[in-house]
């Protein structure tokens, strides 16, 4: 993991000690039993996939200024719950890091991927996994400082951006599948007005209910 790390930190992907830091402590290997450690998006099942590192990399670092303890942190389709434990790495297990996931499979097997190595973060409800649609948020645990989501959206859930706390930011790719999609930053300022910006070409599953999922959207 380190091996890979230092790669990508040198590559400029990994720009901060605290991304560095926090990916490091949540072993990738622990998420998907393939090439864990090669920079590229790996099958885990049920038409998901793990992203690759750079990309985890990228949605950490653009959330960073963002972070701080004991916020509260969504993570939409949180599949393998790789990046919704390194959410909780980057407040310092601190606050709540909600995990969100449609595929009950998907949802069981990330109990089981974090209970390997952080089990405690579970235990002391430091992050709380959820069985549903991603697409309408969790309201029990809102407002969010920060929202990550994992697959691609066709336009952006108005359930999120309500979810999404004044001075928060969310991360989403937007755009349909087999054409272009973007990494949106989403900022909600003081007065919650909301600021979209445009940042990356980016391939994502797409952001869709479970049916279409399961059948291969």
């Amino acid at each position: 993991m380190k091996k890979l790390l230092d790669k990508l930190k040198s590559e400029k992907v990994i720009k901060s000690d605290l991304v560095y830091n926090a990916m490091l402590k949540v072993d990738r290997g622990d998420f998907t039993n393939s090439y864990p450690y090669y920079d590229s998006p790996q099958r885990i099942g049920f038409n998901a996939t793990i992203s690759a590192p750079h990309m985890h990399a990228y949605a950490l670092e653009y959330l960073a200024p963002y972070c701080s303890e004991k916020i509260h942190i969504l993570d939409v389709g949180s599949g393998s719950g790789y990046l919704t434990a390194a959410l909780s790495k980057m407040i310092n297990d601190t606050g709540v890091v909600v995990g969100i996931e449609h595929i009950d499979d998907l949802y069981k097997k990330s109990i089981e991927n974090i209970s390997k190595h952080h089990k405690n973060l579970l235990d002391n409800k430091k992050v709380i996994l959820i069985n549903n649609d991603g697409r309408e948020g969790v309201k029990d645990y809102a407002p969010y400082k920060i929202i990550h989501v994992g697959a691609a959206a066709e336009t952006i859930p108005q359930h999120l951006i309500d979810q999404l706390d004044k001075n928060g930011r969310m991360f989403i790719p937007v755009g349909k599948a087999n054409e272009d999609q973007w990494i949106y930053l989403v900022d909600k300022d003081e007065k919650g007005e909301i600021n979209k910006q445009k940042i990356m070409c980016v391939s994502y599953v797409p952001l869709t209910d479970k049916k279409k999922q399961l059948k291969g959207y």
